[in-house]
């Protein structure tokens, strides 16, 4: 009970607003450990017109920005990783890395952003740089430092930054009702492409994960990295305690913080590879098939049918395999190709999700393309059929059922006054010119 009611008040302190002032040395008013947490990390004071903050700066050869050398960034690569990117992303010397710790994992107006972790291209390899609060009152002048990194470096590159990192630092920027909020002229978020190519393979696409099965052997270890769960309480704890303890669990959060920057660095050199080369990449069949979706999606569809065909020969599991033959089917109905298309729904027919969607595609076909009106209403016939078994043995979601159904039945009706007193193939229509008197 009493470590709720102190969890209580440590967030009712962060809600105390932090005043802006001449700057001021390490007094009393800081929290007891901030001296031996500063000695500890080897981090330096820095002042602005708000205050001090606390800045640790450390230079890494890897990850290094190799990736990018060569223009690699260019040849629509930019356009596949974010569509809606300004010219000066095409400069990685210009992208900012950002991750932030906070004092909650759900954000609102009494969150704060403890640490902010900032990182670049630089000299080869990566320099980080981390702000840090010893105090609520030092929020403004750390707020003051990101702004000025911003505006030196104006492409801020995330890891779900869109949802979480930046609408926090935006709304700690109005709150301090002096300190304009720095424009951005891009926000690269790779949660989502990262998504796209490695969901089907992993499921959750968190960041550690990515670093232990995509970005392969990596020069730093999270063996003993503190849960993301326990950041704030670390936080709570410094602010209010005098335990040497809390020192070390800061110096872990700083420790998670950077190797959070350099993961999404690496990362972000992985992504630039994989959209730069996709066709002579080295990927297994699930990487390849996120990677053909995201191509897909990103409107470069003859790519993604090279990548499409690379997966399926690899390999993929059952459902993925449906799921990739249904949407090159797609695109190779989108180019003209209509006998790779049909072969590909007929290999997929079923009670499926995409198994109901080759039926469809395929009365399409039959009678808009080839104008064979009987075996499109057979295929319907047998797709309805399909439908109902599929609803009887639980596959198919009620709604999904009723919609399928009502296409099917419109389609079945129009199908049945077409048939009526048409011929029963194209060869019969053919037939019928035999039977006319000749002139």
């Amino acid at each position: 009970m009493s470590s709720q009611i102190d969890y209580r008040l440590s967030r009712l302190a962060a809600l105390r607003p932090a005043f802006g002032g001449s700057p001021r040395t390490m007094s009393s008013e800081l929290p007891f450990g901030a001296a031996a947490l500063a000695e500890r990390l080897g981090a330096s004071i820095e002042s602005n017109q708000f205050g001090e903050h606390l800045r640790l700066r450390r230079w890494h050869d890897h990850p290094t920005s190799s990736a990018f050398d060569c223009g690699a960034l260019g040849n629509g690569v930019m356009a596949l990783l974010h569509p809606s990117a300004a010219p000066q992303c095409l400069d990685p010397s210009q992208w900012l890395f950002l991750d932030t710790e906070t004092t909650g994992l759900c954000g609102g107006s009494g969150t704060y952003a403890f640490l902010i972790g900032l990182a670049w291209w630089e000299a080869g390899g990566l320099q980080v740089e981390q702000l840090f609060i010893r105090d609520y009152s030092e929020e403004h002048a750390a707020l003051e430092a990101l702004a000025a990194r911003i505006a030196e470096r104006p492409v801020l590159v995330t890891f779900n930054g869109r949802t979480f990192d930046w609408p926090l630092l935006e709304t700690r920027y109005r709150m301090t009702r002096k300190i304009a909020a720095p424009q951005l002229v891009s926000h690269i978020d790779l949660l989502h492409p990262a998504r796209q190519i490695w969901r089907p393979k992993l499921g959750s696409v968190r960041l550690i994960e990515l670093e232990d099965q995509v970005l392969g052997q990596l020069p730093w270890q999270r063996g003993d990295d503190i849960p993301g769960m326990l950041i704030p309480q670390a936080y709570f704890q410094y602010l209010r305690s005098e335990a040497p303890s809390t020192i070390e669990a800061l110096v872990q959060v700083f420790r998670h913080n950077e190797m959070d920057l350099r993961g999404l660095a690496a990362l972000s050199s992985k992504i630039v590879e994989l959209l730069a080369q996709p066709e002579s990449i080295e990927s297994d069949a699930l990487e390849l098939f996120g990677l053909s979706r995201l191509l897909r999606r990103r409107g470069s569809c003859s790519r993604a049918r090279g990548i499409y065909e690379r997966a399926l020969g690899a390999g993929l599991p059952v459902e993925a395999d449906r799921t990739a033959r249904r949407e090159l089917a797609s695109l190779a109905k989108r180019d003209g190709d209509m006998p790779r298309a049909t072969s590909l729904w007929t290999e997929i027919l079923g009670g499926t999700r995409d198994g109901l969607d080759a039926y469809e595609q395929l009365a399409i076909y039959y009678e808009h393309h080839a104008r064979q009106p009987r075996r499109a209403q057979d295929v319907a016939r047998e797709a309805m059929e399909t439908l109902h078994q599929a609803q009887t043995a639980g596959h198919i979601e009620p709604a999904r059922y009723r919609r399928v159904h009502a296409r099917l039945e419109h389609r079945l009706a129009r199908l049945s006054r077409c048939t009526r007193s048409a011929p029963s193939s194209r060869l019969e229509l053919l037939d019928t010119s035999l039977w006319l008197p000749a002139e």
